[in-house]
């Protein structure tokens, strides 16, 4: 099966359960109340109340919405460049009722200008090892004209560590993403830190999360 008629088929699957356009991975259920628990922590020390958080790579929505209606003294933007994902958050922001998330909107971090102006943190998960490694390039160097000093860039993924995956899952996982899209793959740690350095960033917090998965956090020091 290639890989366009897999991904049509786990969306036909995901909104199986739903009489809405939500749309609903295993991922996101699996991993929310982990990454709810570092949040807490990092925006609750980082960021004051009424801070725009805006997460890139939104999905489906189910994440920002999960943490919007625990952490309800921020305000919450969305963003995705497909159009499906976009009537998923859409659809999940109205099933939740909760009132601190902004509508979506379209953003491709390769894509300049951003269509937003500020922001006090950014959320990224499970992205950059499914895109471009452009991607990675352009989400800190966009980051670094949002955010003020001290701002927050809070990544969620696999990653392998001075080029030695951390597990042989990731490993397997790897080889699974390069062979689907050759610029897709697990990055590694060392070089997505030299990227946030050149653009002014400084990884403050590196958490090992279930799954083999990291959080990593990083603060800007411009």
């Amino acid at each position: 099966m290639t890989l366009p008629n897999l991904l049509g088929s786990i969306i036909k699957i995901a909104m199986a359960n739903y009489p809405d356009e939500r749309l609903q991975w295993p991922a996101p259920e699996r991993n929310k109340s982990f990454i709810l628990e570092v949040l807490r922590d990092v925006l609750l020390e980082t960021i004051l109340d009424g801070s725009l958080v805006l997460e890139i790579g939104s999905g489906s929505g189910a994440h920002i919405c999960h943490f919007a209606s625990q952490l309800q003294n921020f305000r919450w933007q969305p963003s995705d460049p497909e159009d499906r994902h976009q009537k998923s958050i859409k659809a999940w922001i109205k099933h939740v009722k909760t009132k601190n998330i902004l509508p979506p909107i379209y953003l491709d971090t390769r894509e300049e200008p951003w269509p937003i102006k500020k922001a006090d943190a950014i959320l990224c998960i499970n992205m950059i090892h499914i895109s471009p490694w452009k991607s990675c390039q352009s989400l800190f160097s966009g980051a670094s004209r949002i955010l003020p000093r001290d701002g927050v860039i809070y990544l969620y993924g696999p990653f392998s560590v001075d080029g030695i995956h951390t597990a042989d899952s990731n490993a397997i996982f790897d080889r699974s993403l390069k062979s689907r899209n050759s610029e897709w793959g697990v990055r590694d740690l060392n070089g997505v830190r030299q990227v946030a350095e050149n653009n002014s960033f400084r990884m403050t917090k590196k958490i090992y999360m279930p799954a083999n998965n990291l959080s990593l956090v990083f603060n800007s020091v411009r």
